[in-house]
């Protein structure tokens, strides 16, 4: 069964795997993978652009960077490079 469903999409088929009659899943050829991956990055990157002009456009002080890192440096130490 699993042989058939990778053999259809290699073939450009999609093939969905259902539980109870409801699809749950689906093999799907490569490339569409692929697609979809860079379209959901694509969506990400944008909601991440949206969110960072909201931020930006909202009222309040604008602080540079050199400030905060002057009034933050010892918090900043304290804090390792590794994750």
């Amino acid at each position: 069964m699993l042989a058939e469903a990778v053999h259809a999409a290699e073939h450009g088929q999609v093939v969905y795997l259902t539980r109870n009659g409801e699809p749950v899943a689906a093999v799907v050829p490569a490339d569409v993978a692929a697609a979809g991956a860079a379209a959901i990055e694509a969506l990400e990157d944008a909601a991440d652009i949206r969110a960072a002009r909201a931020a930006r456009d909202e009222p309040g002080p604008n602080i540079p960077l050199t400030d905060v890192l002057a009034k933050y440096s010892d918090d900043l130490t304290t804090y390792s490079d590794e994750r």
